[in-house]
Parts: C-alpha cells; structure tokens; sequence
C-alpha cells in the first residue's frame, strides 16, 4: 500500500495544528530527550508542570550529570517509575565523561545511553540531528496498523521492527523531525486508542483503509491475553 500520504498530507497537517509544547519550541537533545522519557508512562498535560521545573534546577546536561540523587528524586516526585530518572543521571554522566558534554549524535551512540531504547532514540535522532529514523510507539503503531489494516498483532518486536522498515523510506528528503512528530501527533489527537478516531479531522482518511472498510475498531490487532 502507498504510504506517501503519511508525508505529504501530514506534514502541512501538523505545520498547521500541532500542539504548543514547550519541548517543540528547539531541537536542544537534552530538551528533547528530558520529555521523551516524562513521556512514558505518563499523560502530555501532567508531564508539563514537571518538565518545567526540572528545566529550571537543572538546565544542562552537566547540572543533572552533577545533581544530588535527593534533588534529582524530588524533582521526579510524582512521576513514578524512578529508574528512569536514575538513568537520566547516568547518562548525562556518561556524556559528560565520553562526549565532553556534548550529546552524541549517531543512532547507535544515542541508542547506547542508558534508559533510551529504539524509540527515544529515534525520536532524538530525528528530531534533533534530521536522521531519517522513525521512532515508533503506540500512537504510530496504531496509525499505520489503521492506514494498512495491518494484519497481525502489532505488540511484538517482529511487528515494530516490520513498522520500522516501513515508514523508514518516507524520511527520505524529508524534514524528518516534523514528519517523527506528526505521525506521534496524529495518533495522540486524531487516531486515538480509546473510543473512535476523530476522523472527520484526518488529514490522511481519504487514503486510510478502515476508515474506508470501517474497521478502525478491529485495529490495531493486539496479542491475546492468557487466562490465567
């Protein structure tokens, strides 16, 4: 199936109505990387608050590589999950011992951070650096597994890595930052998990195929749960 609608309907799409967070107003890696990792797990509109805070007490990466743990766990309090901000310190001082400060900028470097995995990595790689490496979560998981009707179970690695390889080819002469965030925007505002798609909103529905077969509601196909 031809997925150049992904690029070229998207992108004027999300110039036109994407969201003003406060970790889209630069490509500084350190920002970028900060919100990507509140992000897990937790809601846009209660990460902000944090994100700000954080911002404020430790703006570089050198300040959180030298942050006391009691500071960095206050700073995280409420967020849960406090591995993560564990190896936010360990990267950052990682970086700041191998990189002298300055975050690394391949793939794979970035990719060898502590607590960054395929999709962080690739959403800094392009947001940051323009790498034509798309960072696939559940939102754009459950984009393309809708715009395909993609016919297995997206929540396994063979899925992710197939998704992956996929989309790959549309960062190609793209603004491939814009394009990470406007496939993660589209799943978080129009193609959303619970209940029915905002479709009347997509810019891409006139190409998707359940909306056109009105199967939104049987994809993404997900892995049976054993009883237990």
């Amino acid at each position: 199936m031809d997925l150049t609608p992904l690029k070229t309907e998207l992108l004027p799409w999300f110039a036109a109505n994407k969201r003003p967070l406060p970790w889209r107003e630069d490509k500084e890696p350190y920002h970028v990387w900060l919100s990507e990792i509140m992000l897990q797990q937790t809601r846009v509109e209660a990460v902000i608050g944090y994100y700000r805070r954080f911002l404020d007490a430790l703006p570089t990466v050198r300040a959180l590589a030298d942050a006391p743990d009691d500071e960095l766990m206050k700073l995280w309090e409420g967020l849960g999950y406090y591995s993560r901000a564990r190896n936010l310190k360990k990267a950052a001082r990682l970086i700041m011992d191998e990189y002298g400060g300055r975050f690394p900028e391949t793939l794979a470097s970035i990719s060898a951070l502590p607590g960054i995995g395929p999709y962080t990595a690739g959403a800094i790689a392009s947001i940051c650096f323009g790498l034509p490496c798309p960072a696939v979560d559940g939102n754009v998981m459950r984009v393309y597994a809708r715009f395909i009707e993609y016919p297995a179970p997206i929540d396994t690695q063979d899925a992710k890595k197939q998704i992956t390889e996929a989309l790959t080819p549309l960062y190609e002469n793209a603004d491939c930052g814009a394009l990470t965030q406007s496939l993660m925007e589209l799943g978080a505002c129009v193609c959303i998990p619970n209940g029915a798609p905002k479709c009347g909103l997509c810019p891409v529905k006139d190409s998707c195929a359940a909306r056109r077969n009105e199967s939104w509601d049987v994809y993404p196909i997900r892995t049976p749960k054993r009883g237990r």
